[in-house]
């Protein structure tokens, strides 16, 4: 069976070609190291972090479904700071078991569900039909995702492709509430979780069939690499991704989208019209 061209890399050789949001996320673990060590200190059990940071996210549902945008985002961010420390807490004191990967994968699931249905809430009371079916279409495709995942890797040995994974849903989702770009990022959710379904699926028949792998080479090579997406997170290829949906969460002019909720013309609007 062919096989990606992939170079190895060591750990000294990523550390030097730190990228964008690597560093971010290297920020990001200074405060996240002193409240799992607060938690071992404590022997907080990670089953009640995962329990926690799910009825945390449910408040935050809530929230969006009144329309409280920037109190959802600083709730979600709190309720995945729990969601994040779970596993590391359980690693630090020897509580890893099958049953808490059980427990948190389920409990993951009440979250993804929660936070679209607050959205549909809030859309369907401001008479938006449009949102209600792309929050109802987004929801259902982050599901499937995971889904997709769970199954083939009952299959097959592994099944981690597609760019559109849950951080990356979590993330985005706090970012359209506290900027009030919510309807931008419900379209870049549904958009790249269908993708990251079809993904799922093209890739789990591949390995089943032993067919070879798309090309990553010349031109399609470059779209194969785009659409089909195959690369780690902190990767250059991975920060070009982040940047181009940070530019059209940000630039894109909320009327452009049928937008319910955001106002205001976005830095294309705002350049279209010095122009």
């Amino acid at each position: 069976m062919a096989r990606f061209h992939f170079v190895p890399q060591t750990r000294t050789e990523v550390t030097h070609r730190m990228t964008f949001t690597g560093a971010i996320g290297a920020l990001c673990m200074f405060p996240l190291r002193a409240i799992i060590q607060l938690c071992v200190a404590l022997r907080v059990h990670p089953n009640t972090l995962t329990l926690i940071g799910v009825l945390i996210n449910v408040g935050a549902a809530f929230a969006l479904g009144y329309g409280h945008f920037v109190w959802a985002g600083v709730i979600m961010l709190v309720a995945n700071i729990f969601d994040f420390i779970d596993g590391k807490v359980a690693h630090e004191l020897q509580l890893q078991s099958e049953f808490g990967a059980f427990w948190d994968s389920t409990l993951d699931r009440f979250s993804d569900l929660a936070l679209p249905t607050g959205l549909i809430y809030l859309y369907a009371k401001l008479g938006s039909g449009d949102y209600v079916i792309v929050a109802s279409l987004a929801l259902i495709f982050s599901i499937m995702t995971s889904y997709a995942r769970a199954r083939a890797e009952s299959l097959i040995q592994k099944c981690k492709v597609g760019f559109m994974e849950r951080p990356e849903r979590i993330v985005l989702v706090i970012l359209g509430a506290v900027t009030n770009r919510m309807a931008a990022a419900l379209w870049v959710i549904l958009v790249l979780s269908i993708i990251a379904v079809w993904n799922r699926i093209y890739y789990t028949y591949l390995i089943l069939n032993k067919r070879p792998m798309p090309t990553r080479e010349g031109v399609a090579g470059f779209f194969n690499r785009a659409f089909f997406w195959t690369d780690d997170r902190a990767t250059f290829a991975y920060d070009v991704w982040v940047i181009a949906i940070l530019a059209f969460l940000w630039l894109t002019p909320p009327g452009w989208i049928g937008d319910p909720t955001a106002s205001g013309p976005g830095l294309i609007g705002l350049i279209a019209s010095a122009l």
